[in-house]
């Protein structure tokens, strides 16, 4: 499988009650394939998996097949910590039509590089489908390494990896040592260069809201080459980067940032609380700023 563009990690809208609020998800996804993005994972850190029971993980994923049906590839998350649990997450994305896993190293248990090929060769045995591995070791404290990536290497269905390191070192380990395996963006103010090292595909949060301007630096890197256009966009992009990164409010501003679009996607389940009126505040004068800036650089293309 071929990971081209812009892959949205789709937020799970809920009611004040915390509940899942269908209709809003439904807009969302409408709204991410009107924009143009290129694929939709459910299931991910930014869709709060965390937050949700098991049967909630099981309805969102053939909810979102419903609403998708074949208009665009869907790529579930199987995150556990169990590697049975995540094989049982995995079988069930088959059997709602998945067209590609995203495995992620099991939190919390620390595994070694061999562990975490072991798991994730476990998932793949079990349901034979393509994989994007997940390495996040900001949140997962160990990273995917070479063991990892050569033992994996076993099974051509481990086709892509989105890095989420932040180490340049881990971005061009990647590009040179391991070209088989697809680069995919994972840290957003590093997409200019994972763009300049090869990458083709981007998965990225902020596109729930911003489609747009994350589509024009695709665009502006990966089809046109031109870079000194992708400088420019990345500069417009750097501000809302930094609001989005900053006191760890993350899926917060992701989702209050939809709201902005006009859907609205409610509060993050607990333990996360929303943000506060000059938070909203911000995030809202620094995405109105971003838009006003690439809207003026497509006007000078």
């Amino acid at each position: 499988m071929l990971f081209e563009g812009i892959y949205t990690p789709v937020v799970t809208p809920y009611a004040p009650d915390f509940s899942i609020n269908r209709e809003a998800f439904a807009q969302t996804i409408e709204h991410l394939i009107e924009a143009g993005v290129h694929g939709l994972v459910i299931a991910g850190t930014t869709g709060e998996y965390y937050a949700q029971t098991t049967e909630e993980r099981f309805e969102m994923m053939k909810l979102a097949k419903a609403l998708i049906k074949d208009r665009l590839p869907l790529i579930i998350g199987t995150g556990a910590i169990r590697t049975e649990d995540s094989i049982g997450f995995a079988e069930a994305a088959k059997r709602a039509g998945a067209d590609a896993l995203l495995i992620a190293t099991p939190p919390y248990a620390y595994p070694t590089g061999r562990e975490i090929a072991l798991h994730a060769l476990a998932i793949d045995r079990a349901v034979n489908l393509p994989v994007m591995l997940y390495n996040y070791p900001g949140r997962m404290c160990v990273n995917m390494d070479e063991d990892t990536l050569d033992r994996v290497g076993r099974s051509p269905n481990f086709c892509a990896i989105k890095e989420s390191s932040g180490d340049p070192n881990r971005l061009h380990m990647l590009a040179r040592d391991y070209p088989h395996i697809q680069l995919s963006c994972g840290m957003d103010d590093q997409a200019l260069e994972f763009f300049a090292w090869g990458a083709r595909s981007w998965v990225c949060a902020g596109s729930n809201f911003a489609p747009e301007a994350h589509i024009a630096l695709y665009r502006a890197c990966a089809i046109d080459g031109d870079f000194n256009t992708g400088r420019r966009i990345m500069s417009a992009m750097l501000p809302l980067m930094r609001v989005l990164e900053q006191g760890g409010k993350f899926v917060q501003c992701i989702k209050h940032g939809l709201t902005l679009r006009g859907i609205d996607a409610g509060p993050p389940r607990k333990p996360l609380q929303p943000l506060n009126k000059d938070e909203k505040r911000q995030l809202a004068e620094v995405i109105r700023t971003m838009n006003a800036a690439i809207e003026n650089i497509r006007k000078e293309a």
